[in-house]
């Protein structure tokens, strides 16, 4: 072989390994280009799903009549002045059953809630919300929120405290549903306001209700949210349990001071 050919020939696998070598860097640049694409996929999914669990937690109705949704949380911690310790919440829910509207039309109520933390008196109305009138006189008449913790509070945007759930929120309500009464068409809701809490489901009126502290717009859609009394008395419990938070530190979720429903007594008011 002369030493042209062995040159040609040594060209030959020079070009050979140079294309080998060509072909590897053009595997390895596929590759980390794929795995670029990956790993920004896995990014968007991750957070896709981090901001369906955040918006997810902030709807504005929840089960058995939440205002705002109930939102887990981490469990009370704070205390304020003039609040005993809360009991414990009881483990199961009496049924009860719907009483007739005509037993609260046209009258006026005052109930007294007894709560751990002292008294919030209402005055209740039955000329514009017989219905759930009724339905409130009788649930305190059979001791049906005995020792239960008002399990949600709310600090941004919507300013209620909500109580009603004898089972903190998770509870299956009374056993009885009912519609929406005098619901005002513009959302507003006063402070002092005292209305009812639902789901989405206009006729899912139930056990719970929630206590305005301060002036708050809600949702129309659906019909709003039945006003049945106000508070008369003992709205500064209300507004120093709100002023202690949310526990956790979140907006919506279990109030930070423990508070609950000791007892519920209802008096009708003569003319």
């Amino acid at each position: 072989m002369t030493k042209e050919q062995e040159r040609a020939r040594a060209r030959r696998r020079q070009q050979k390994l140079d294309a080998r070598a060509a072909q590897r860097a053009k595997e390895t640049a596929r590759n980390r280009q794929v795995a670029i694409v990956v790993a920004a996929v896995l990014v968007v999914v991750a957070l896709f799903v981090v901001l369906a669990n955040v918006l997810g937690g902030s709807d504005t109705e929840a089960a058995d009549g939440a205002t705002p949704s109930a939102s887990a949380s981490a469990a009370p911690s704070a205390s304020v002045a003039g609040c005993s310790p809360a009991p414990a919440a009881p483990k199961e829910i009496k049924p009860m059953t719907l009483p007739d509207r005509a037993t609260a039309a046209g009258k006026t109520f005052e109930a007294t809630i007894t709560t751990n933390c002292g008294d919030i008196v209402l005055t209740l109305d039955g000329a514009q919300a017989p219905q759930t009138v009724a339905s409130f006189v009788s649930l305190a008449q059979g001791d049906y929120w005995a020792d239960s913790p008002c399990h949600r509070l709310t600090t941004e945007g919507i300013f209620v405290l909500q109580c009603g759930d004898p089972l903190g929120g998770a509870g299956p309500g009374p056993g009885y549903t009912f519609g929406i009464e005098n619901a005002p068409a513009d959302g507003n809701y006063p402070k002092g306001t005292l209305a009812m809490a639902r789901t989405s489901d206009p006729n899912s009126n139930g056990g719970q209700f929630f206590i305005v502290y301060k002036d708050t717009a809600l949702p129309t859609q659906g019909g709003g949210y039945s006003i049945f009394g106000t508070v008369t008395a003992g709205m500064d419990i209300v507004e120093k349990i709100a002023a202690a938070g949310v526990s956790g530190g979140a907006q919506d979720g279990t109030p930070a001071a423990p508070i609950s429903i000791l007892k519920v007594a209802v008096t009708e008011k003569k003319a």
